[in-house]
């Protein structure tokens, strides 16, 4: 199977000047492109920020903000970026919460071969694109089904005004909104918007 992520755009964040410059090489010879490379967990933040990576590899000892801070702050801020985190400590474990917060995919060890580097790499990015995809998709279906219910709710009310069938009405929305070429949920707001005394629905979070 082909990979599904050819190449990655990479922020690279290590407080060991000599350790940072392996990976960066490394990155670079596995055919990835290293947008910045940067010392310090809030260098990683600012530079994410700014450049929107696809992927951010931290360090988790960083001066300034260490690698699990900035992967949560980076996490909340750019959603669609992926993280792996790296250490040399091999003591070092993320509690649940970590877990959640950094939306890391793996933890990786110091030094890292190539190869495992290179699918950690494709595996976070192709796993946050199908986040990103699965989430569109809800909200999608969310909409839908609200939009459904607004439908339904205007059938109903044309029905009353109009001593119309179920069909007549939705002919009625249909027609007004080929007429008008915009699309039939906006006509049904219309509709809800006349009715006296409507108070719109808050937005469900």
């Amino acid at each position: 199977m082909p990979d599904t992520v050819a190449s990655v755009r990479v922020l690279v964040a290590d407080d060991d000047t000599d350790a940072r410059a392996v990976l960066v090489d490394a990155v670079g010879s596995l055919g990835h492109t290293v947008v910045a490379d940067v010392g310090s967990g809030r260098e990683a933040v600012e530079q994410a920020r700014s450049l929107g990576p696809d992927a951010v590899l931290l360090d988790v000892h960083m001066p300034d903000v260490n690698g699990i801070d900035a992967a949560t702050q980076i996490a909340s801020q750019l959603p669609d970026t992926a993280v792996v985190l790296f250490t040399g400590d091999q003591t070092v474990s993320l509690s649940d919460e970590q877990i959640v917060g950094t939306s890391a995919i793996s933890m990786l060890s110091k030094p890292t071969p190539p190869k495992t580097l290179d699918s950690a790499l494709r595996l976070a990015v192709a796993r946050a694109k199908a986040l990103k995809s699965a989430e569109k998709e809800a909200t999608d279906a969310k909409t839908q089904l609200e939009n459904r219910k607004m439908i339904e709710r205007a059938k109903g009310i044309l029905m009353r005004r109009t001593g119309s069938s179920e069909q007549e009405a939705y002919r009625i929305l249909q027609r007004t909104s080929q007429d008008r070429s915009v699309p039939m949920i906006e006509i049904a707001k219309a509709v809800l918007e006349s009715e006296p005394g409507y108070q719109p629905s808050p937005p469900r979070r």
